[in-house]
């Protein structure tokens, strides 16, 4: 049901995008509470020149401890000599005496001995994804060159506590890779994975509709608060753009500049929008193949290709049997039209071994894609990580009541107007969305949530030309109205270039230290991809 990591590919300063959840299937209440009066604040005031968090400190309901780092599934170097601790807030602002939930902060201190005054705050994809687990990603790419870089899990996420994660869900996912994708058998297992997923963790006292942008957004401004900085950046990839831009309208004045890196307008969110996406990272890439002699040469009308395979495996669907990596054991895999399309989405992160993959499947040969399909659903690092009470508290109040089901629909049909009905109904890595919300029955947010964020707040949007999950029109579409924001493709790229782009890195560093002109010239330098050949 979260936006799906896939393999990354690796260039020169190697970066991972950590694992997200199984659930390839594939981010509220605006209230006086959080524009409250001045709050009482006990503790010390944190030290002129003094490391940020190394004070403990409390601004009205939020509490800031200095402590141990907070765990994260493996070991990470780069939190090796981070200031850590934890952030108490309250689980819901507008429930008086609401219980208080804890979240984990990883402070990287700057590379310089001097560190500038505005740290670098990392928002994470998913939703569901925990902040700290993606700190390689982010020093990686040296966002903590001369600033200080800020880790917060998320509420609900992995290290945070309570942590709403649900196993069964993503080992169903991973099961889900022998089954018709859209059969209603496979929707009422789907589904019912879902609804013992909301029982646990209801049954754990969680205020499951408390796990949503709006909460999010607050937690992040009582972080700056206790802190005590004046201003911070934001950089947020994914979701985390999403819910950069519900942070960026309801608290603005701690934001000196924001960059966005794979963008998902919550005002756009939803199936429609997904399917946009789709069309959109798809036809970059065969493009980019028709483009090259070679390819276009062994590879001719690769999109007529897709669409028909699409089409036929719709109607026939393929079974095949592979191994996997590490395992002797067989794992039976059914590619469908739907099945196919959600590969795609996710196989833009391997463009060069796209169109032999494409071409291997349409001569009756399906093992490649299928054992790409099922080693990214079946990956082990997958299991246990992704917050899926985020996951649904995001998706179920601010984008199906927001959605309807013809809208949805509409969308596939104007994307791929080709496609059967049955693949159209179902959007990329949103499988069976609806069913799933109305399971988790969790109150809409409020109409708000789907404002547009205007205003003048430096930003630098970011995308890729490949990036089929979150289209790179919606650069252009976030910036007009943001006066002062940059908007930069970065050519031949999937989702989130910061993880895969030496030159979306240097983009984004050079951003940060001048908002008003980040330097973009390596653009001029890159080049396609080699698409893989076959005999």
């Amino acid at each position: 049901m979260t936006f799906a990591r896939a393999p990354r590919r690796r260039r020169s300063a190697g970066r991972f995008l950590a694992p997200s959840s199984a659930g390839l299937a594939a981010g509220l209440l605006v209230s006086g509470v959080l524009a409250a009066p001045a709050q009482a604040q006990t503790g010390t005031d944190p030290t002129p020149g003094a490391p940020i968090g190394t004070t403990a400190r409390t601004v009205g309901d939020a509490s800031f401890e200095p402590g141990p780092c907070p765990k994260t599934p493996e070991p990470i170097e780069a939190l090796e000599g981070a200031r850590c601790g934890t952030l108490t807030v309250p689980e819901n602002r507008a429930e008086p005496g609401s219980r208080t939930i804890k979240l984990g902060v990883a402070i990287v201190p700057a590379a310089t001995g001097t560190p500038k005054a505005d740290p670098i705050v990392w928002l994470a994809g998913g939703p569901g994804d925990d902040a700290v687990g993606e700190a390689k990603m982010a020093i990686d790419g040296g966002l903590n060159r001369d600033r200080d870089v800020i880790l917060m899990s998320q509420r609900g996420t992995y290290s945070a506590d309570p942590a709403l994660l649900c196993r069964n869900i993503d080992e169903f996912n991973g099961r889900a890779v022998g089954l018709v994708s859209d059969a209603p058998s496979t929707e009422r297992l789907h589904v019912g994975a879902t609804k013992a997923c909301r029982d646990q963790l209801a049954g754990l006292g969680a205020d499951l509709s408390a796990y949503n942008d709006t909460e999010s957004a607050a937690d992040y401004e009582d972080l700056r608060t206790a802190l005590g900085i004046k201003q911070w950046n934001l950089y947020a990839i994914s979701y985390g753009t999403h819910l950069a831009l519900v942070y960026m309208r309801l608290h603005p004045e701690g934001l000196r500049s924001v960059g966005l890196d794979g963008i998902l307008p919550p005002s756009k969110g939803g199936s429609a929008a997904a399917w946009s996406s789709a069309r959109q990272g798809f036809g970059g890439l065969f493009k980019a193949c028709a483009d090259q002699p070679a390819c276009n040469k062994r590879y001719p009308n690769l999109s007529a290709t897709f669409d028909k395979l699409v089409r036929d495996l719709e109607a026939k669907p393929v079974t095949t049997t592979v191994t996997l990596p590490g395992s002797d054991r067989p794992v039976k895999v059914v590619l469908d039209g739907g099945a196919l399309v959600n590969w795609m989405t996710t196989a833009t992160h391997v463009a060069p071994q796209v169109p032999r993959s494409l071409d291997e499947l349409a001569h009756g040969k399906p093992q490649r894609i299928a054992q790409q399909w099922a080693g990214w659903k079946l990956n082990p690092k997958g299991l246990g990580v992704t917050s899926h009470g985020l996951v649904y508290g995001v998706f179920c109040s601010e984008w199906t009541p927001y959605e309807s089901q013809d809208q949805a629909l509409r969308g596939g049909q104007e994307a791929f107007p080709s496609y059967p009905r049955s693949v159209q109904a179902q959007a990329p890595q949103l499988t069976f969305l609806r069913p799933d919300c109305e399971v988790w029955n969790v109150p809409a947010a409020a109409r708000s949530i789907r404002d547009v964020t205007s205003g003048d707040i430096p930003t630098l949007t970011l995308s890729g030309s490949f990036d089929a999950q979150t289209g790179a029109d919606n650069g252009p579409y976030v910036a007009r109205t943001l006066s002062k924001a940059k908007v930069v493709t970065v050519p031949y790229e999937p989702h989130v270039v910061f993880a895969t782009s030496q030159c979306a890195q240097e983009i984004a560093v050079s951003f940060f230290d001048n908002p008003a002109a980040p330097k973009t010239g390596c653009l001029g330098s890159l080049k396609p991809p080699e698409f893989e050949i076959g005999p």
